[in-house]
């Protein structure tokens, strides 16, 4: 059953138009994800379809009265925004914030609340939205500042969500673990893939091999059309002269007549092949558009030392709370770790302690005088958003060589100068991402700090992103809740667990299949006690009619054939 409609849904931003002929329908249970490059019109379409905006064109037809619609939007602000609103939600939102991690939430005063971290902030939102029992669930970004725990959990809820989901998200996992259906934006059009995001990357680099073999082919058919019609030309322009020429014997009529008939044939023919040209041109294959390649690129670090960080049993508390204690560990110079651990463990402090803006309570923080940091945080909002990007850039880079340097940067990260006269505060999240790493890129550094660098940024630069870290042969010490992004740029890991922090020689990857072991083998051994007790209980009740049985029996024979047969099967499991 069809739950909601789009017909044709266009919708402009001054004289940008960001939605053009937008048509979908969003059937009941399905579970959708809605990609698209930044400024794709992803939260325009979720805003349209929850009727925050109107469309300037197209109607949306709910198909189900009352359609209750959930909405997480991509601000990590609390939906009800207020504390005395929070106190008063109802016993279905105390459940859902139980269940988040988040305890006795009735219980909290207004510091606590206004002291909420972006993942707390991002699972209260949550749990207020599912407990409205919406029929359709828009979530926009909603693992941003979401420890992994969260990430897990939010994947098990939506799986046992009865109602519709739209999904908005960069997270590559998540969008492999929650949906089976696909809807790209791109150009202001959407395009339909069956499948989870692998599927989708997969198709669609079938689909556009398939449409630029179809191109070629085109092109080398345009091609021969063309020379056949210069050919006919040639023979049409010949007998053209042939037929003018003026001849005194009565004769050269008929080769006049001859010439002129051959003229007006080639004619013809010329005539049907530039037609046949124009209706490839009209209706032919398009050459199908490549994805927007972002160039990322950094000087190789400086070679010097081995190692960066040694942390001698440090600890770090606030107020009455301990974060960790006692930890040890070091950071050799060109390793990649990944910092991991639930939200509000101390993965940010560590880094703030590192680049000097935290100190340790007790132990020693060792770093080398000769590291050269540079530190990307999670705040897209501490750039002066009253600048441009080239006012920004001059003011930073004073030297005018290293301006030109940087403005190349950011126009192989897709910033045309549209975007570059633009008021920070005027650019998107992930545009705003983007200066962030180009000012990072362009200092000189042997370690690169990096806390959440994903958030914001769309699937493609995601990608691009891993490929330019890979490149670089220098330190990487990398917070991220992206696994994906973790698992290809990080080699090994420190991990926030118990009050400590400890160092692991392997990456994220084999990191939580080692953690699922346990609960594996203590469900391995569940199982052999189960089928051990039902053994045990058959034997039982064999041996019981055994007694009653004489040997010679028929039944006896095929009883004690059992018996043998269970004695053995006990006998392996133990």
């Amino acid at each position: 059953m069809t739950l909601l409609s789009c017909h044709e849904l266009s919708k402009e931003f001054g004289e940008r138009l960001i939605l053009k002929e937008v048509s979908l329908d969003l059937d009941s249970n399905e579970r959708i994800g809605l990609v698209g490059v930044n400024g794709a019109g992803k939260t325009t379409l979720a805003n349209l379809i929850f009727g925050t905006l109107q469309p300037d064109k197209g109607s949306i037809v709910k198909h189900k009265n009352p359609l209750k619609i959930g909405y997480l939007q991509q601000s990590t602000s609390y939906t009800t925004n207020t504390f005395s609103h929070m106190q008063s939600e109802e016993e279905d939102f105390l459940q859902m914030t139980s269940r988040l991690g988040l305890k006795k939430v009735q219980n909290w005063d207004e510091s606590r609340f206004s002291g909420l971290s972006g993942g707390e902030r991002t699972k209260l939102a949550i749990a207020h939205i599912w407990s409205t029992r919406p029929d359709l669930l828009i979530l926009d970004e909603p693992t941003n500042h979401l420890d992994f725990q969260g990430v897990e959990w939010l994947i098990q809820e939506l799986r046992s969500f009865t109602g519709t989901t739209l999904i908005i998200s960069h997270d590559r996992y998540f969008l492999d673990q929650t949906v089976n259906r696909i809807i790209e934006l791109e150009d202001g059009k959407a395009v339909d893939f069956p499948g989870n995001y692998s599927f989708y990357r997969e198709e669609k680099e079938r689909r556009y091999q398939a449409q630029l073999h179809q191109y070629e082919a085109q092109k080398k058919y345009e091609q021969k059309i063309q020379s056949e019609i210069e050919r006919l030309d040639n023979w049409s322009s010949k007998a053209h002269r042939e037929a003018g020429k003026v001849g005194k014997m009565a004769d050269m009529r008929g080769t006049k007549e001859f010439y002129r008939s051959k003229a007006k044939s080639m004619d013809k023919q010329i005539s049907s092949r530039i037609k046949r040209l124009k209706k490839i041109e009209l209706e032919g294959v398009e050459k199908p558009k490549e994805e927007t390649k972002i160039q990322f690129g950094w000087d190789n670090p400086e070679k010097r030392g081995k190692r960066l960080v040694d942390a001698k049993e440090i600890s770090k508390s606030f107020s009455s709370r301990s974060l960790f204690r006692k930890s040890s560990f070091y950071i050799k110079r060109g390793e990649r770790l990944g910092l991991t651990g639930p939200n509000g463990c101390g993965k940010t402090t560590l880094l703030k302690m590192l680049t000097g803006r935290e100190t340790v309570d007790s132990g020693e923080l060792w770093i080398s005088s000769s590291a050269k940091m540079a530190y990307l945080t999670q705040d897209v909002t501490d750039l002066q958003s009253e600048q441009t990007v080239v006012s920004l850039i001059h003011a930073i880079f004073e030297v005018r060589s290293e301006a030109s340097k940087a403005r190349t940067l950011l126009a192989n990260m897709g910033f045309d100068e549209r975007l570059l006269k633009k008021q920070i505060q005027q650019l998107s999240l992930g545009e705003r991402m983007r200066v962030k790493l180009a000012l990072l890129i362009m200092q000189e550094h042997d370690l690169l700090i990096l806390d959440e660098p994903t958030n914001h940024l769309d699937l493609a630069s995601r990608e691009q992103l891993e490929e330019a870290l890979l490149s670089f042969s220098g330190t990487l010490l990398i917070v991220s809740h992206d696994r994906y992004f973790l698992e290809k740029t990080c080699e090994k890991l420190l991990v926030f667990e118990d009050g400590n922090i400890r160092k692991t020689q392997e990456g994220f990857k084999e990191f939580a299949e080692a953690k699922q072991k346990p609960v594996q083998s203590q469900n391995h051994k569940t199982d052999l006690l189960e089928k051990r007790m039902v053994i045990e209980n058959r034997i039982s009740a064999v041996l019981g009619e055994l007694s009653l049985l004489s040997p010679g029996d028929k039944e006896y024979t095929r009883l004690d054939q059992e018996f043998k047969q269970l004695m053995e099967d006990k006998r392996k499991l133990s």
